[in-house]
């Protein structure tokens, strides 16, 4: 009943404010050398647009690429020396838009947006003008010049595989031996309930290692995808994120006393949230508070922009350290809680 009446509310809820292609309150980042009356009107309608959201102000292009490589923004607007007088004495000036391109849909969105409103402001000096204004938008797009979408498929294929094939077949394989009755074999037995946990997690962890190789080999060799960081790092999380999965579905399978029990509770509570609040599919941002908070404890949504961040960006350690303590935090919380709970009598 509970199913019946409340999964389509949720599910209604969920998709009708995270299901969207509109790109909102994307955060930008402002270097203006210009300082004069053209330049603070165009960064004061980008600000107050519902599509943006001023981050900060920089003051040089080391300044820009270290907020880009740290994730804080999607988008950097720089203004030239001279933009106001370069616009009425020679009647056309430059802006140069440089985007987060390791999402490629997003990137193209938020350039479409920032010209939009370029071009209102063209349109707008222009009324009373015989000779028109012109302003040229120079983009540039970070880390993916070529736009390919390989580059944003890849880091969310990566998380929703191991997610699932971790935390699924781990749930269904010991829920299977409670059906079978060979549980009550094991729980017979000198073995502590870690030691059999660990036992039923081992094979899995072997498997997801083969699926990793296999999809960096597919990336770089048949997508054409470059794995620009360091590749022992980003096994390293990989593996991480492997163990915070198999963590999962050892939770599940304390709970659930069927494998079909276990199969959809595992897809309802770990496909969705992994499509819907990880980035991979819809940026986060776009959803209202509510939702951003709920995609804090999705382990996919961390490992996500691990992934963005040592393979797309070809960042270190020192971007991804905070998010890596992130998964160690859930991955010592999921254990403790399933150790505990682990049941040694079946009845």
């Amino acid at each position: 009943m509970f199913i019946l009446i409340w999964m389509p509310i949720v599910q209604i809820l969920l998709y009708g404010f995270a299901l969207t292609n509109e790109v909102k309150n994307s955060k930008f980042a402002i270097f203006d050398q210009a300082k004069d009356e053209a330049s603070t009107t165009i960064s004061d309608e980008m600000a107050a647009s519902r599509y943006f959201s001023l981050y900060k102000n920089v003051y040089s292009y080391k300044d820009i690429e270290a907020t880009f490589r740290q994730g804080k923004i999607r988008l950097a607007v720089i203004f030239p020396h001279g933009f106001r007088d370069d616009l009425l004495h020679t009647n056309h000036a430059q802006i140069q838009l440089i985007a987060d391109a390791s999402d490629p849909n997003t990137a193209n969105t938020l350039t479409n947006y920032a010209s939009s409103i370029i071009n209102d402001y063209q349109q707008a000096i222009n009324q009373n003008e015989k000779l028109p204004y012109t302003i040229e938008t120079q983009v540039r797009m970070l880390y993916n010049p070529e736009l390919k979408g390989a580059y944003n498929f890849v880091p969310g294929v990566m998380a929703m595989v191991l997610m699932l094939v971790c935390a699924m077949m781990t749930s269904i394989s010991i829920v299977r031996e409670k059906e079978m009755g060979t549980m009550e074999v094991i729980l017979v037995s000198p073995l502590k309930p870690f030691r059999i946990i660990i036992a039923k997690t081992i094979p899995y962890l072997f498997v997801s290692l083969l699926n990793i190789a296999s999809i960096l080999l597919l990336s770089v060799y048949a997508l054409d995808v470059p794995i620009s960081g360091n590749l022992f790092l980003l096994m390293a999380e990989s593996i991480l994120f492997t163990i915070t999965s198999l963590s999962l579905g050892i939770l599940i399978s304390n709970t659930a006393k069927t494998q079909q029990a276990a199969q959809f509770t595992s897809l309802m509570s770990l496909f969705l949230p992994t499509l819907l609040f990880s980035g991979f599919m819809f940026p986060v941002e776009n959803m209202p508070i509510a939702l951003q908070v709920i995609s804090n404890v999705v382990p996919a949504k961390w490992f996500y922009i691990i992934v963005k961040a040592v393979m797309i960006k070809g960042l270190g350690f020192g971007a991804v350290w905070k998010e890596t303590l992130i998964l160690i935090g859930m991955t010592i919380m999921l254990l403790a809680i399933s150790i505990r709970n682990f049941k040694i009598r079946l009845a």
